[in-house]
């Protein structure tokens, strides 16, 4: 660390080493969209859009997790609180965020709001969240109908589109969490009228019990009641013991009992967040959305006895004039007797806030420019944000809800079959609360990386756990999404750990060889799985699924078999054999404590080998190979069983990953590990066949290297040089996932055609709310510079690769910075003092109270930068964190 200074949020964090430390028990654990998830899915069909919608949501209980804007809770998600408002014209409170199902919108699933994750540290002392709420009337029908009929080709109609943003006409409301200890939080939520009109506004700060007892995980029901109120506060009691858990609880977990404070609310109101059931009853009882129909509809549908086990605070502000600023406290704790419980909100919101200045201070490398500071710690809030309480039994969920226990087999056939022993209570990082509110394997390999850069602990744990055994199948597989567990992802977690562990290491001084030994064994599992599962045909060369590239194929990846023929995919077989080097290196860091592992480096080596040899060796001829001589690249192969082959010759990603793979064996490193060195030796004088295109020694002046490359120097030239090419991969922004080459140039096999689409997809693969045919993204892009990087040690300058883009030949590592450069400028201000990703909406490049805002896209136009897909899917693209941090410095 940089500072000697007094650290507190890094002392809290070095105190808070798992998710059930006491600064971790409250945290932004709340799903931003709970309605339309699989989880929440009883159909018989399996439309879990439709079975419960956005409309459902007000009225119907969830069983798996909660959603809120803003919203917080508990590790277990049992008391939930978030703030809630009404501008006196929705049809609807506005309690949770809209947006459209892969039914309405253009690229899938597509949040219709602007929210903004402007602050939040590991331990989640400070949490600062910023909600744009217009004053008119919500648009919610004509957002559906507008984007229905665009029928999926071209933009988005969105958000800004309607209008409601102009002339100011809407409320900056900003939600600030604050904690004073572990157990005790403060809110303040600030509203300003952006407008230069008075308006109405409503605050309903809401405190609720998630419903557990509907399902049995409960004793009795808990209590939310009043306990007392004046003309200054209000005080509500939330009881719920620990001996009305269930016994899947861990033993020594407490909620103990709550108290939230209002300062001068205008009433309470209390319901039950319970189902409204239909029919002619439907008035008997309180039900979940009783604050809809009382403040919406003037309705009396709370219950007058001031208890239930949901509550709101109803703070209306008739008229807030033009640049009016209105502000309602609130206090969190676990004590009822505060005398001025209030008065210290503000200031423990601006210590907390100095505090985490201090801390990413801390942690950050020298780099003098404060905007890309900005932007990686805006980067780092929006994934500490998107942590989400994944309870998911999938047991329980193949024997149906409480309305209707469904034992047929139909629905259980639907997905996840073989699934039932996944078991979730866990926080996990998620790749976008709203748009993918459910963990990813290979996203959630991603975060971690980012994770490490300020927290390593909760990424190792994250890692862990997708290898634990409430995760981890049997067989060895990683679940891949919950929509299909039984899908492929990208090897990429050995990768990962691998990362992480030298991430800590280096930044830290903590070598977590204990952390690295765990997970290795589960990784023997799963690697195993891959070779029996995926290796069919034992000959080293991977059909390995979609992994993770939706629709960037003229064929469905996710499907076995194309009739009797099989896809032999060059990024499986890249990503393959990317995982054996890993799996070495680890087994070689391991030996230093414990010799026996070098035999498993041995194992791994010789892995690489068969794998890297078999994908330039397979096949009796040099046409059907997946490196493709004529045109310097990799292709995939479909193979017939009679022998005869196609080749897809399409430039794309796929043809890339398998640079991934890189090793560096030096020397004088490997001489302490004498097993390991004397098998090496053995293969490279005895097994030249192998290993003669595929491991490449390189002399320098000080020491000699292994080279560990699927593609030798010339093959590395040859792929290099179109990447770095601006009329095929090179944007002025990135690395395109396709080549600009086949705008004019599509590929079709069997009426289905491949062309450039550098934003959305034409093509609606794999849902259509992914597109790799052509857009930038930020984990192959973070892979390649990492390659790079590794290329630019190994070779040096017997590796420079010509391209138009450059004045004279450059060496890997300069195409790795130059890379970074280009990724950094998406969201950094060009001479015109425009931001790349904003695309066409000037709103965010000139008006104050947008300029310095920013969001965090899941992929990115492949010409002119602009921001596409899921909106806050920091998930994957806060490795612009880890570029700033690896490249400024």
């Amino acid at each position: 660390m940089k500072s000697t200074k007094p650290n507190p949020e890094l002392d809290r964090l070095t105190q808070s080493q798992d998710d059930l430390s006491p600064w971790r028990k409250w945290g932004p654990y709340v799903s931003d969209r709970a309605w339309g998830t699989v989880r929440e899915d009883y159909s018989e069909n399996g439309d879990a859009w439709n079975y419960l919608t956005h409309d459902d949501a007000r009225s119907r209980a969830f069983r798996w997790g909660e959603d809120a804007i803003a919203g917080i809770c508990d590790r277990f998600q049992l008391l939930v609180f978030s703030p809630v408002f009404w501008n006196g014209k929705d049809r609807i409170l506005k309690e949770r965020l809209f947006g459209l199902t892969p039914f309405e919108g253009n690229h899938g699933e597509d949040v219709k709001e602007y929210y903004f994750h402007l602050d939040n540290t590991p331990t989640h002392s400070y949490m600062k969240f910023l909600y744009k709420y217009p004053q008119a009337k919500f648009p919610y029908e004509q957002l559906i109908q507008e984007n229905q009929q665009r029928a999926g080709q071209g933009f988005e109609f969105e958000l800004m589109d309607t209008g409601v943003f102009d002339d100011g006409q809407y409320f900056d409301i900003f939600i600030e969490y604050a904690k004073f200890d572990h157990e005790d939080i403060g809110i303040r939520i600030e509203a300003i009228n952006r407008s230069n009109q008075p308006a109405e506004l409503h605050i309903l700060p809401h405190l609720w019990f998630r419903n557990t007892w509907s399902w049995g995980q409960l004793s009795q029901k808990p209590t939310l009641k009043l306990l007392n109120t004046n003309a200054n506060s209000s005080t509500v009691s939330a009881s719920l013991v620990s001996t009305q858990l269930a016994a899947s609880f861990p033993d020594n977990y407490e909620l103990g009992m709550k108290y939230l404070h209002l300062e001068s609310p205008n009433s309470n109101l209390f319901t039950n967040n319970e189902s409204r059931p239909d029919g002619p009853d439907f008035q008997n009882g309180y039900y979940k959305d009783a604050f809809h129909k009382t403040v919406v509809d003037s309705t009396i549908a709370t219950n007058p006895s001031n208890k239930g086990t949901k509550f709101a605070g109803h703070f209306y502000f008739p008229s807030v004039s033009a640049g009016e600023s209105i502000v309602v406290r609130c206090r969190l704790n676990s004590d009822d007797t505060l005398k001025e419980p209030f008065s210290a909100v503000d200031k423990i919101c601006a210590e907390r806030k100095n505090q985490a200045d201090e801390f990413f201070d801390s942690i950050r490398q020298s780099n003098p420019n404060r905007y890309e500071q900005q932007i990686q710690r805006k980067a780092l809030a929006g994934l500490f944000w998107t942590k989400q309480n994944y309870i998911f039994d999938v047991e329980q969920w193949f024997r149906g809800n409480q309305e209707q226990i469904d034992q047929s087999s139909q629905r259980k056939s639907i997905r996840n079959e073989h699934w039932s022993h996944l078991n979730s209570k866990r926080i996990l990082t998620m790749p976008d609360k709203w748009e993918y509110p459910w963990f990813a394997a290979w996203d959630l390999a991603f975060h971690c990386v980012s994770f490490a850069l300020c927290d390593p602990s909760f990424a190792k744990e994250q890692l862990e756990l997708m290898l634990f055994e409430q995760f981890l199948h049997p067989n060895g597989q990683i679940p891949a999404y919950e929509w299909e567990f039984s899908d492929v992802n990208p090897p990429v977690h050995a990768w990962a750990v691998w990362k992480v562990f030298n991430m800590e290491k280096f930044r830290f001084g903590n070598a977590d060889l204990d952390f690295l030994e765990r997970c290795f064994h589960k990784l023997l599992l799963n690697f195993t799985w891959w070779i029996n599962k995926v290796d069919k045909n034992g000959n080293n060369v991977f059909e390995g699924g979609f992994l993770g590239l939706d629709n960037i194929t003229v064929l469905d990846r996710s499907e076995p078999k194309i009739g009797d023929a099989v896809l032999e995919q060059a990024d499986a077989t890249g990503w393959m054999a990317m995982y054996s080097q890993q799996m070495m290196r680890i087994s070689l860091e391991l030996a230093k404590r414990n010799p026996v592992y070098e035999g498993m480096a041995t194992k791994f080596f010789q892995h690489y080998i068969y794998i890297a040899a078999a994908m330039k060796k397979m096949g009796p001829c040099q046409d059907c190979q997946l490196w493709d001589e004529q045109d310097g690249f990799f292709y995939d192969v479909l193979r017939y069983p009679d022998g005869h082959f196609e080749k897809f010759r399409v430039r794309s990603l796929v043809g890339i990953i398998p640079l991934f793979a890189v090793e560096r064996l030096e020397f004088k490193w490997i001489k302490p590990f004498k097993e390991f060195t004397k098998n090496l030796n053995w293969f490279l004088r005895n097994r030249e066949d192998l290993v003669g295109d595929v491991v490449h020694t390189v002399r320098h002046a000080n020491d000699s290297t292994h080279v560990l490359t699927i593609a030798n120097l010339n093959q590395i030239r040859r792929i290099l040089g179109r990447v770095c090419d601006e009329t095929e991969f090179f944007s002025p922004y990135g690395v395109r996932s396709m080549s600009k080459f086949h705008e004019k140039n599509p590929f079709e096999f069997n009426g289905s055609i491949v062309r450039y689409e550098p934003a959305e997809a034409i093509s609606k693969l794999k849902g259509g709310n992914s597109n790799w045919r052509g857009p930038i993204w930020f984990p192959t892009n973070y892979l390649l510079i990492d390659s790079l990087r590794r290329l630019g040690k190994a070779f040096g300058d017997h590796l420079k690769i010509d391209s138009p883009s450059f004045k004279q030949p450059v060496t890997a590592t300069q195409l790795a910075s130059e890379l970074a450069n280009r990724l950094i400028g998406i969201f950094a201000s060009t001479e015109e003092s425009k931001r790349p990703w904003c695309g066409g909406c000037d709103k965010f490049n000139s008006d104050p109270h947008w300029r310095d805002l920013t969001l965090f896209h899941e992929y990115f136009h492949g010409d002119n930068g602009a921001g596409l897909g899921a909106s806050h899917q920091t998930g994957w693209t806060a490795l612009i964190a880890n570029i700033i941090e690896e490249w400024r410095n």
